[in-house]
């Protein structure tokens, strides 16, 4: 779970637009990059090279 005051200020690393959070997959999207980034022990990991594109 990914507190709503973090998520609101939280935006991809590469198009600087809004993420929301994917709770059954534990990712955090952005649907403007077409990537999902993972959460690890409640640590969103922003790093282009973790995410893992959306069509996979």
């Amino acid at each position: 779970m990914i507190d709503p005051t973090l998520l609101a200020k939280l935006v991809c690393p590469a198009t600087r637009t809004p993420l929301r959070w994917d709770a059954a997959r534990g990712e955090l999207i952005s649907d403007a990059a077409g990537l999902a980034f993972p959460v690890r022990e409640g640590v969103p990991i922003l790093l282009l090279r973790e995410a893992r594109p959306l069509n996979d």
